[in-house]
């Protein structure tokens, strides 16, 4: 990810990194929003950026953040928040969608979400987590998708892919919390998530309905 000429004031994070520290979906943080006032400018970065996310940071101290996919803003998504408290070591964030709180837990950074605050997406369930290996590229269709099957059902251990299938230009989700996040409330139990090359995303639902999703975050780059 070094060969990526990123901006003067933007860090990439890879957030969900697996076990070996590598993989993990990437964040743009733009550490001083001020600099991009306004949606139009936002979104422009973004797209230019073409991170899967991009994250404005609008107040450090207070945790206001703007987030942005290439095509659209989002009122939450995981990845992004999850990437965000880790950088800047807060114990709440404030994305559109209100206060989201969050903990750091030796190696893993977590927030908490609600499930609602999720894009609506299709959670596919396949039958072997081969079967998910081997898929290629987005299955037909239209709309979110998250394909999954049980590694080791009793374990909570998960192999999972995501296909934003947006038409703007992301292909495939390295790692999705927010996906994660809908799962593990569906199933209503903690997940262990290994997502796209290599990626992990933990959860854990709550009694309350919220959902924890955790995982390792590294700076990349700093531009």
């Amino acid at each position: 990810m070094s060969d990526i000429d990123v901006p003067a004031g933007i860090d990439v994070l890879r957030v969900f990194c697996g076990p070996d520290g590598r993989h993990g979906n990437a964040l743009g943080v733009v550490r001083d929003g001020s600099g991009h006032p306004d949606e139009a400018s936002r979104q422009e970065l973004a797209r230019r950026l073409g991170f899967g996310e991009t994250v404005f940071v609008d107040d450090p101290e207070r945790g206001r953040v703007d987030i942005y996919t290439p095509g659209l803003r989002l009122p939450f998504a995981g990845h992004p928040l999850v990437g965000a408290a880790w950088l800047l070591d807060l114990e709440v964030l404030e994305p559109a969608v209100g206060e989201v709180f969050a903990r750091q837990d030796g190696e893993f950074t977590w927030i908490t979400a609600r499930p609602e605050w999720a894009p609506p997406r299709i959670l596919e369930r396949y039958g072997s987590a081969a079967e998910v290996e081997a898929l290629t590229g987005p299955p037909p269709g239209e709309g979110l998708l998250y394909v999954w099957a049980w590694e080791d059902e009793a374990a909570g251990r998960v192999r999972a892919r995501a296909f934003p299938r947006r038409g703007d230009g992301i292909v495939e989700d390295e790692a999705t919390g927010a996906a994660a996040l809908l799962l593990s409330a569906r199933l209503g139990r903690a997940l262990n998530i290994r997502q796209g090359r290599g990626s992990q995303i933990l959860t854990a639902p709550a009694p309350d309905g919220t959902v924890e999703i955790g995982g390792r975050v590294l700076l990349a780059v700093r531009g």
